[in-house]
């Protein structure tokens, strides 16, 4: 089998697999989703090459990992399930890492025992017929295991440059005591995941200008000003007092919907419980007016139809903005339902 294994959140598999398969037949590539409802995964068959360079990670909404399958091993024998990956390797090429995982749902979870144990036993087998380097090389591809049960699992393959550099596509936050609220961990789980290291260092720095909409009780103000930046925070509710207490907030009691900025501003974001069009048409607004230069903003999303409804929110944030611009949109680990975009009408991204 040819093709991609991605991961996603578990009841988005139906998402998944129509971006995917929508995305594939816009590049020109045929091929086939496959996925159970609650799997956590999707496999996308295809015999197309040009698969992995055409679906970049970063720009797949509902993915939270794209790995490159190189087989599918069924019915493995408990007592030796090695020697026929081994044999699947056979001329595939030498690896700088190994991560053996399991999909992020109720049914796999019981897995991650299994994980780890093979993981410890599988090592030293590669490194001794020379598939896995003896110490991590980031600059390799990643030999990825994936178990979806006890004698089923997957041999994929990740680019360190295309694909999530964490466990299951998920970034391991901690809760810090002094966050306003759980939302904080959304805004940062964003910046990684939606921006590049690079594009972090360059477009979010020390004194730049914010407007936070929507901001009470301050989660997402809490973030920004961690960044070093000055915040606009719009919400007529109150903002935690240890978050005007940075020096960096102004606090306007106003209605997030109907303020703009009287000058420019660098960032603009917005996690406001709103009807995901109406949320998307005044995002176009911010920066068909000039009002921000970057912006990051939540969509929620209805419970049926939630691929046709992210598409057309997109499109229409995208045809009403009337500028070019870079944008990129994914169902954050911290998400619900609902996805998180980035919008930058900077050249350098």
């Amino acid at each position: 089998m040819q093709g991609l294994l991605c991961y996603c959140r578990q009841g988005f598999e139906p998402e998944l697999a129509a971006e995917l398969s929508e995305k594939a037949a816009l590049a020109g590539i045929a091929g086939f989703a496959r996925t159970n409802r609650n799997d956590g995964y999707v496999v996308f068959a295809s015999d197309d090459e040009k698969i992995a360079g055409m679906l970049a990670w970063r720009e797949l909404i509902f993915a939270r990992q794209k790995l490159v399958l190189l087989a599918e091993l069924k019915h493995l024998d408990p007592k030796d399930r090695i020697t026929p990956m081994l044999e699947a390797l056979q001329g595939r090429g030498r690896y700088g890492d190994l991560w053996v995982e399991h999909p992020d749902s109720d049914a796999a979870k019981p897995l991650a025992g299994l994980a780890r144990s093979f993981g410890n036993a599988l090592r030293p087998a590669l490194r001794k017929l020379g598939f896995l380097t003896e110490k991590e090389n980031g600059k390799l591809p990643r030999l990825h295991v994936v178990f979806v049960d006890g004698d089923h699992a997957f041999l994929c393959v990740a680019e360190p440059n295309d694909s999530a550099p964490w466990p299951l596509g998920v970034p391991r936050l901690k809760m810090l005591a002094d966050a306003p609220s759980r939302s904080a961990l959304k805004l940062e789980e964003a910046l990684l995941v939606l921006l590049a290291p690079p594009e972090r260092e360059s477009l979010m720095k020390p004194g730049m200008t914010a407007a936070d909409l929507g901001a009470a009780p301050g989660g997402w103000t809490w973030v920004l000003t961690r960044q070093g930046l000055r915040v606009n925070s719009i919400d007529n509710g109150p903002l935690r007092q240890h978050v005007l207490d940075s020096g960096l907030v102004t606090h306007l009691r106003e209605d997030g919907f109907r303020w703009q900025p009287k000058q420019a501003l660098d960032w603009m974001v917005c996690d406001m419980v709103e009807q995901p069009r109406r949320v998307a048409e005044r995002m176009a607004t911010w920066v068909r007016e000039g009002w921000c230069r970057h912006a990051i903003f939540n969509l929620k999303l209805p419970m049926k139809k939630r691929w046709d409804e992210t598409r057309l929110c997109l499109d229409l944030f995208a045809e009403q903005a009337q500028k070019p611009l870079r944008i990129r949109a994914k169902q954050l680990y911290h998400d619900r339902e609902e996805i998180t975009v980035f919008v930058t009408s900077s050249k350098s991204v």
